[in-house]
């Protein structure tokens, strides 16, 4: 029976504070979802100097630096998340933007790496990736046909197993360029499965995916909307991702083999209906 990869991004969505990682991965345990994921960046690798000294207010201070700063994990946090996810038996990773930051990740002994759309056209990046071997679910939000041609090329040369992920960057992604198509042209174009990375209001357009076959879902939650954070309106709340994972495994197991197959159900039927009375007499 098919089976999606459900995928919660809790991304910087918990605003620093481990509490509200916490319970983000609390949400994705109880939903039923089959990983949860993180950002983790350098910051000072990341952003130049001047983008960090201009103002941006946020609960951390007046700059881009404080907030940047303050939506970081440390060492000790990430060891925390490590192990809370350990004890409530789901995987966890994250989308690394930098090679210290994927270097640092490696500790954990993680199963899954993911290329974030952004990331796709930094080379080094993804051959840091690549040499690991973990499956990666590389996204391909904001590319061209030629730099995912370019993206694949580095993972088969390094014999990495990965998936492609139909992505638009928008935020929020308006339903009418949501190109679900894509789905299918990225899965004739390189042979491998495709998966469906989400920022849409609502829950269709993920569930439209699984049923054109999207290997995995990934979309962004939340424990509430009204949160400070860039990602946290087009996020999904805690009642939304137990309907989208209840949705999606009843599309899953609805999916079938594709055999023409006579069962039971249906045998009972043709006895009561496949010869009409008229025919027998």
């Amino acid at each position: 029976m098919k089976h999606t990869f459900i995928i919660a991004e809790a991304g910087i969505n918990h605003n620093g504070s481990l509490d509200l990682a916490k319970k983000l991965i609390d949400t994705a345990v109880i939903a039923g979802c089959d990983a949860v994921k993180f950002q983790k960046r350098d910051i000072h690798e990341v952003y130049d100097p001047d983008t960090l000294a201009k103002i941006r207010e946020s609960p951390w201070g007046a700059t881009y630096l404080e907030q940047k700063e303050g939506l970081e994990f440390s060492g000790d946090q990430f060891g925390y998340i490590d192990n809370y996810c350990k004890e409530n038996n789901i995987e966890w990773f994250a989308s690394c933007w930098d090679l210290n930051s994927q270097k640092f990740m490696r500790k954990y002994d993680l199963k899954y790496n993911k290329v974030a759309s952004p990331m796709l056209t930094i080379t080094p990046l993804l051959e840091e990736i690549a040499v690991e071997g973990k499956h990666t679910f590389v996204s391909t939000g904001m590319s061209t046909l030629e730099e995912i041609d370019t993206a694949v090329g580095i993972f088969k040369k390094h014999g990495c197993p990965f998936e492609l992920m139909h992505c638009v960057s928008a935020y929020p992604l308006d339903n009418n360029t949501a190109n679900l198509n894509m789905i299918h042209t990225l899965r004739r174009r390189y042979a491998k499965n495709v998966g469906y990375s989400g920022h849409e209001k609502g829950l269709q357009i993920s569930l439209a995916a699984v049923a054109m076959g999207a290997t995995s879902v990934e979309r962004h939650i939340t424990l509430d909307r009204s949160m400070y954070g860039s990602d946290q309106a087009v996020s999904i709340e805690p009642d939304g991702l137990i309907r989208l994972v209840r949705d999606i495994r009843i599309i899953d197991a609805a999916m079938g083999t594709g055999e023409k197959i006579l069962n039971d159900y249906e045998q009972v039927h043709r006895e009561k209906l496949a010869v009409p009375y008229w025919v027998t007499k």
